[in-house]
């Protein structure tokens, strides 16, 4: 394999990097205390990849058995426990366990422990931000009809399966 064609095409570097500072606010707080910060969303990263800090406050939470046509996911354990679904069973995973799913992998991902925090990276950088916003405004109290539920997911690039 060889390093793919380049993406910068001047001759000298160029001031672009960015800072999210440990103590920034996090850009969702779900009502169960759920929060995720924005590390660097696929617009700003040209669409290459999508970076988000997941923290879960305790109560259980997260995803079911889905999957992705469009994008990669990664998850990266920070603390506590994160239980992922690898696509034939649900795994205990502590700090510095790393997950990835190609696009079309079954997964999913949970607490089951308590407090725990990941790192969540998509690629290629799609806008996840919107999704995460819809989740959190449907969990304080918004109604989605089941068309309009369908579609959200569908525009969202989530498709849910069935567990045995």
């Amino acid at each position: 394999m060889s390093y793919p064609p380049p993406i910068y095409d001047k001759d000298s570097g160029e001031v672009s990097a960015w800072l999210v500072g440990a103590d920034s606010e996090p850009n969702v707080v779900y009502p169960n205390g759920n929060r995720v910060r924005y590390l660097a969303m696929g617009e700003a990263t040209g669409g290459t990849y999508g970076l988000y800090h997941w923290e879960f406050a305790g109560p259980r939470s997260g995803p079911d058995a889905h999957f992705h046509k469009t994008l990669t996911e990664s998850f990266y354990v920070l603390t506590g426990e994160v239980t992922i679904y690898d696509g034939t069973a649900w795994k205990p995973c502590h700090p510095g366990d790393y997950v990835h799913v190609p696009a079309g992998g079954l997964h999913g991902f949970r607490n089951e422990s308590g407090p725990a925090s990941m790192l969540l990276h998509f690629a290629p950088g799609a806008p996840r931000e919107g999704y995460f916003e819809g989740l959190a405004r449907v969990a304080a109290g918004e109604t989605m009809s089941d068309a309009e539920r369908d579609e959200f997911m569908r525009y969202h690039d989530n498709y849910w399966v069935e567990q045995d």
